[in-house]
């Protein structure tokens, strides 16, 4: 059995802590994203959420801390996760083709004063960009958190936050922190226990 390489360890600590610590740079950027989500509920509308691959673990982790609970007990609210329904993706991927699983949902889910969150760390995935434009056709908001640049999805959102890294998986862990700082907003703004 090979010998652990600690310093490999050490150096993945040590970048991850540096990327989470260049989030508060975005700080601003953050606050807005934490007050699109929380206006959308707020208001008497529903969040979806959008991602492929590990960035659908963090859209399927939004909706169920809405629809369930962060930290502490209150109304549940509606968070749709557009991963989820494994006969909807399969087929809509089935008869329409992969690149409209999220958009086709979002279509006969979204409903003007909704808000889609989608999480991309390339930004260039054609299924989520198509669900971005039918999202804004239909009058609903979008947020994207992207990493990379942005990707081809730069620009397109109403609010975009772009991880600066260029690997996968530090993008992630940033992805995962600015969800939990959306999500404790989210606590904040919906008080009380839940009946």
């Amino acid at each position: 059995m090979a010998a652990v390489d600690t310093d490999r360890i050490r150096n993945c600590i040590s970048d991850s802590s540096q990327t989470l610590a260049a989030l508060a740079e975005k700080a601003d950027k953050i606050g807005a994203a934490c007050e699109l989500v929380t206006g959308a509920l707020t208001a008497g509308g529903k969040v979806l959420t959008a991602g492929n691959g590990g960035s659908a673990a963090e859209a399927l982790h939004m909706a169920e801390e809405l629809v369930g609970r962060f930290r502490e007990n209150r109304r549940s609210l509606p968070g749709i996760c557009l991963v989820a329904d494994s006969t909807a993706l399969t087929c809509i991927g089935n008869d329409f083709g992969f690149d409209s699983v999220f958009s086709r949902q979002v279509e006969g889910l979204g409903e003007v004063g909704d808000l889609l969150v989608l999480f991309s760390t390339s930004g260039n995935a054609a299924n989520l960009r198509k669900a971005l434009e039918s999202a804004h056709a239909a009058g609903l908001k979008v947020l994207s958190i992207l990493g990379k640049g942005g990707g081809k999805l730069a620009g397109l959102s109403d609010l975009e936050i772009v991880v600066d890294h260029s690997s996968t998986e530090r993008i992630q862990e940033a992805h995962q922190l600015i969800l939990h700082i959306v999500l404790d907003a989210v606590e904040r703004a919906f008080p009380g226990k839940a009946d």
